[in-house]
């Protein structure tokens, strides 16, 4: 018998249950990776209670959710699909409950199966020194879906940084590709239908790879006078116009983002650092889709 730090049993249907509990389990065998996906639930739905204590749920039907989430129209600047399918995923909703102002955040970045059970691990972030808060309470939370499973749901609080890197190709181009990824610590994110010239990350669903230290690993490739940019936003040559396009770049540290647009053309103000950290953007995202 052992424990997991922080974790939680939940039963099927929907349920809401405590996060701060410690529950034994039986050793069921070695785990395996599984592949979850982000919900953008927020575009398309409320919830109908604010939870003032870290809560979990898993929705397995329409009506389930319906008990839980009042749908309304897509209130996101791009288009969302509001449908799950049943048949095939469970929705999990996991909320940090009350905090007292903005910079709050509970974020679920892998799952693991074995014999018996599911073991979905997450973090909290806590506001950071220099970043601006908002004094009004908040309410984090994290959507994702699952596969359909009858085993038991397990949930386990990690140690886990904040800090990310998203890089994407894009173009102005009507029905252009836009490739967008997250490089973070503990997986990869790849953004689902970006949207030109839409950025805001946390509208869009993606798909996850379990993966230790890209974001580490990938930081070591910033040219320096990108580093020196330090929360602002630069612009070289100019990829928006025409067909041109360009590849993007955005390095979230603590309070401070920094975001960097560099023309796929090779322009006068792009160094040769500039120009040879954009060819390992390119790299890596054809790397990893």
């Amino acid at each position: 018998m052992k424990k997991l730090l922080l974790s939680l049993f939940i039963a099927f249907g929907f349920s809401a249950c405590s996060l701060n509990n410690e529950d034994t389990y039986t050793d069921c065998g070695a785990n395996t990776e599984v592949a979850f996906s982000k919900f953008a639930l927020g575009c398309n739905y409320t919830v109908k209670t604010l939870y003032n204590n870290p809560v979990a749920l898993i929705a397995s039907s329409t009506e389930k959710m319906d008990q839980y989430f009042t749908k309304h129209v897509n209130s996101c600047s791009v288009p969302s699909d509001p449908n799950i399918d049943f048949s095939k995923n469970y929705l999990v909703a996991i909320f940090a409950g009350a905090k007292p102002t903005s910079g709050y955040d509970i974020k679920i970045t892998s799952i693991v199966e074995n014999q018996c059970e599911m073991i979905i691990n997450f973090y909290e972030k806590n506001p950071v020194a220099g970043e601006t808060l908002t004094q009004n309470p908040t309410y984090p939370a994290d959507y994702i879906l699952i596969p359909k499973t009858n085993k038991s749901i397990v949930f386990n609080k990690t140690n886990e940084s904040p800090d990310h890197i998203v890089i994407g190709n894009f173009t102005s181009v009507s029905g252009g590709t836009q490739k967008f990824i997250q490089l973070n610590d503990f997986n990869i994110l790849k953004f689902q239908n970006v949207v030109f010239n839409q950025y805001n990350f946390e509208q869009y669903s993606y798909t996850t790879t379990t993966k230790r230290t890209e974001y580490t690993t990938f930081s070591k490739v910033i040219p320096t006078e990108i580093l020196n940019l330090k929360g602002q936003t630069k612009i070289y040559g100019s990829p928006n116009t025409a067909a041109e396009g360009g590849v993007y770049f955005e390095l979230t540290q603590g309070a401070s983002v920094t975001k960097v647009y560099i023309d796929n053309n090779d322009t006068a103000d792009q160094s040769a650092a500039v120009i040879a950290f954009k060819k390992a953007v390119r790299e890596k995202i054809a790397a990893t889709n």
